[in-house]
């Protein structure tokens, strides 16, 4: 349980005062969040291994998740794959996020205006993930879907979404961040202080290749009026996105929509 909770910045200290905390239930959450993109089957040991939960409790977590559907039990491999269960939850949170239906006009004329890519995306621990994506027509460097993640620190969204954070806040995630990549902490520090200036000029980060050396773009914060902050980013081939197209066109673009969005959004909760 500890490693899920230290990407968000939550101490163990935090959550024993918190006596709503319902640590059978965040076991068994912990252990579906093991299976990531190139993880089909996993067994009890590896499951175990990962979430330092001891193997015992992890088996009577994996049976109790396959008879809630869940996971998928395979008898031949003795392993579990997630099952429909969790796409069903997946849908039904799209489904709700009115957002996304809000911001994808102005999202895809945007991506169809610049030939890039233009998503909104929700933060968790150190993840960013998109919830929504429009493409351009032309040949893109990447094309990421629904549900593709991204690094906190590295990325336009990740850069967006710390900078709009009060300072308390934006200290755990950058701990969170420095501890889980030690080496590559200072370089991506100074990146950091570099977006969170181009914010206090701009109103939007920038990231030039960090978190993938062929993609460049900007990102903006989006309040929801709920409380919730959520980021938008537009980007594309790093070859044709410079700084100065970056700072002077798309920029000032994306935060228009992103102000757009955010003002009908608002107005939904008021």
């Amino acid at each position: 349980m500890g490693n899920y909770l230290r990407e968000c910045g939550v101490s163990n200290k935090e959550v024993v005062k918190d006596r709503n905390f319902v640590t059978a239930l965040a076991r068994g959450l912990q252990i579906l969040r093991c299976f990531g993109p190139k993880d089909e089957y996993l067994g009890n040991a590896e499951l175990a291994s990962r979430t330092g939960i001891p193997r015992p409790t992890v088996s009577r977590m994996t049976a109790t998740l396959t008879q809630l559907g869940y996971l998928n039990y395979s008898g031949h491999l003795e392993k579990y794959r997630l099952g429909s269960g969790v796409l069903e939850l997946g849908y039904r949170y799209l489904a709700s996020e009115s957002v996304r239906a809000v911001a994808r006009p102005y999202m895809q004329e945007l991506a169809d205006a610049t030939d890039c890519m233009v998503a909104i995306a929700t933060v968790e621990g150190t993840t960013v993930t998109y919830i929504q994506v429009c493409h351009g027509t032309g040949p893109l460097v990447l094309r990421l879907s629904v549900g593709s993640q991204v690094p906190l620190g590295t990325s336009a969204l990740g850069r967006a979404y710390l900078a709009a954070q009060p300072e308390k806040s934006r200290a755990k995630y950058l701990a969170a961040i420095e501890k889980e990549n030690p080496a590559e902490w200072p370089e991506i520090e100074r990146g950091l202080q570099k977006a969170f200036e181009d914010y206090e000029q701009y109103g939007f980060c920038l990231a030039e290749g960090q978190w993938n050396a062929d993609v460049s773009g900007v990102g903006v914060p989006v309040h929801l009026g709920d409380g919730r902050i959520i980021v938008m980013n537009c980007g594309g081939s790093a070859l044709r996105l410079n700084r100065k197209v970056l700072v002077e066109n798309l920029g000032p673009r994306l935060l228009k929509i992103a102000q757009k969005v955010e003002n009908i959004m608002q107005e939904k909760f008021e």
